[in-house]
């Protein structure tokens, strides 16, 4: 039998604890009773946040509440927002045809952007082909390790290596929330992961530096600011409720 490729991740120092922690947290925001009766409003919301959040981590930051009303009309923002909205019909096809729904997503994500005849392309470089294989093979079942350290795995791979050319962040963040939608740990969407990485910018961009290494320390590194990420992103879904509740 095949020892799985990711579970060495889980013996690094400190790691399963911020996993569990991270869970806990979404499973209390999950429990938030503004789902009950408005877990649509909140889904919406929570997605333009995480776009928004997307489209500022790849140089694109604007006021929220501009971009709701439509008056942001940059070709990044406008990507992220797609990729946004395209996540929920994309999840069932995640797990099967990943290489595809990267495509897709860049197309999504790099219009107006890129040539049109490099939508969806991945560079042609063997390294980053092969590279990507294998990252279509754990999304594909090849690991069992918990949805969030193959989320982090998928998000810091995609960041790390830049398959497609233009705004291939949208891609990566757009990707490591497919991986939680897909496997049930968060099915509709309603955790804004990538708030926290807004948040928290400066780490992530050294986490991601330090993931790139392929070192354990900077495994281990990524790992820690990924999981803080999504604990983050559970106080925005507590917050997002409290504020449906109170316009109720």
């Amino acid at each position: 039998m095949t020892a799985d490729p990711l579970a060495p991740l889980l013996a690094l120092a400190d790691i399963a604890p911020a996993v569990e922690r991270a869970r806990d947290r979404v499973d209390q925001a999950m429990r938030h009773r503004a789902l009950r009766r408005h877990g649509g409003q909140v889904a919406a919301e929570v997605s333009l946040r995480s776009a928004v959040a997307s489209a500022a981590l790849e140089g694109y930051a604007h006021d929220r509440e501009s971009v709701r009303a439509g008056t942001v009309t940059d070709p990044v923002s406008q990507g992220a927002l797609r990729v946004a909205g395209a996540l929920p019909g994309l999840t069932e096809r995640w797990p099967t045809s990943p290489r595809q729904v990267l495509a897709r997503l860049h197309v999504l994500a790099a219009r107006d952007v890129v040539p049109e005849n490099e939508l969806g392309r991945p560079v042609a470089d063997p390294v980053v082909a092969a590279r990507l294989d294998g990252l279509a093979g754990l999304v594909a079942g090849g690991t069992v390790v918990p949805p969030l350290v193959l989320a982090a795995v998928v998000h810091g791979e995609l960041l790390n290596l830049r398959p497609f050319a233009g705004p291939s962040g949208l891609v990566a963040r757009g990707a490591a929330r497919l991986v939680l939608m897909s496997t049930g740990f968060d099915p509709r969407g309603l955790v804004g992961v990538d708030v926290g990485h807004r948040e928290r910018e400066p780490e992530y961009v050294g986490a991601a530096g330090a993931f790139a290494t392929g070192t354990p320390d900077g495994l281990r590194s990524w790992l820690r600011h990924y999981m803080a990420a999504v604990e983050l992103g559970a106080d925005q879904l507590t917050a997002v409720g409290d504020e449906i509740l109170a316009a109720a």
